[in-house]
């Protein structure tokens, strides 16, 4: 019985430090600032308009998602890019990044 005893703490304990170490190695977001996001920061329209976001999003969507993907989208999310564009000019998204904070994300 004490050797099964000892056996589970000796599993328990390497258990901990597994996960001690590779908790820092496989990490989902790195040390990279919120702001890191390339591909959503480009051209950004932080302080624009309604038609400035609405723009910008059907030419980033366009350029990295194919021709179809503002329809896509649009069907999927049961919102217009116009309607998302104007949530976007109301709301101030200079602080947090583009990485969807706040949106569910």
């Amino acid at each position: 019985m004490t050797n099964r005893n000892l056996g589970r703490w000796l599993l328990v304990a390497l258990a901990i430090v597994g996960l001690a170490f590779a908790a820092p190695v496989v990490s989902a977001h790195g040390d990279e600032p919120i702001q890191g996001n390339k591909t959503a920061a480009e051209g950004t329209p932080a302080d624009g308009s309604a038609a400035d976001w609405a723009a910008w999003m059907e030419g980033h969507m366009t350029d990295y998602m194919g021709p179809n993907a503002v329809d896509e989208m649009e069907a999927h999310m049961g919102v217009t890019v116009d309607e998302m564009a104007q949530d976007m000019a109301d709301d101030n998204h200079t602080a947090t990044g583009m990485n969807g904070q706040g949106y569910g994300c």
